[in-house]
């Protein structure tokens, strides 16, 4: 419901003479130029480090997108939107964000939310799927029900430039 946003989030639009070969080392496929900026990432961090280190700091933020991005891209109801989408990009650029969200010490290299959701036909259900399996996947990693919702309600606002319709 509240956390689509980061759902399509790092979904980026390929340009249409990208070749299916990706990057030798990262393995993502190459995209238009676009401004990178922190504030790209869609919310501000939270101040200090409690919420960082209550997440498992870089390592425990890396597990939470990796979970989430297999999650996402295997659940009937949502993984129609990523097929044929830069799954490398995504898995890279969702840590970025949330890590810069978290205060984890990280810079968000990726479009900024409208840009990177265009064109995905992104429902409110779907954002609601993502964020169900965002909590399972939190659930899983013992983080805090109250901090969880503290997260989310970062990037609740997003929806507005993830859902299109």
């Amino acid at each position: 419901m509240l956390l689509s946003l980061a759902l399509a989030l790092s979904l980026q639009d390929v340009p249409a003479n990208a070749g299916l070969v990706g990057d030798s080392v990262t393995g993502e496929l190459s995209v238009d130029p676009y401004q990178q900026d922190n504030a790209n990432a869609g919310a501000k961090p939270f101040e200090g480090d409690k919420m960082a280190k209550a997440f498992g700091g870089k390592e425990g933020i890396k597990r939470i997108t990796d979970n989430l991005v297999v999650g996402i891209t295997s659940d009937p109801r949502i993984e129609e939107i990523f097929k044929g989408q830069d799954i490398a990009r995504l898995r890279r650029t969702l840590f970025e964000q949330f890590c810069y969200i978290l205060n984890a010490g990280c810079n968000y290299t990726g479009r900024d939310m409208r840009s990177a959701h265009k064109n995905l036909g992104t429902q409110m259900a779907d954002l609601n799927a993502l964020v169900e399996i965002l909590q399972n996947v939190m659930d899983e990693e013992n983080i805090a029900f109250s901090l969880q919702n503290r997260f989310l309600a970062k990037l609740a606002p997003m929806k507005d430039d993830v859902v299109d319709r």
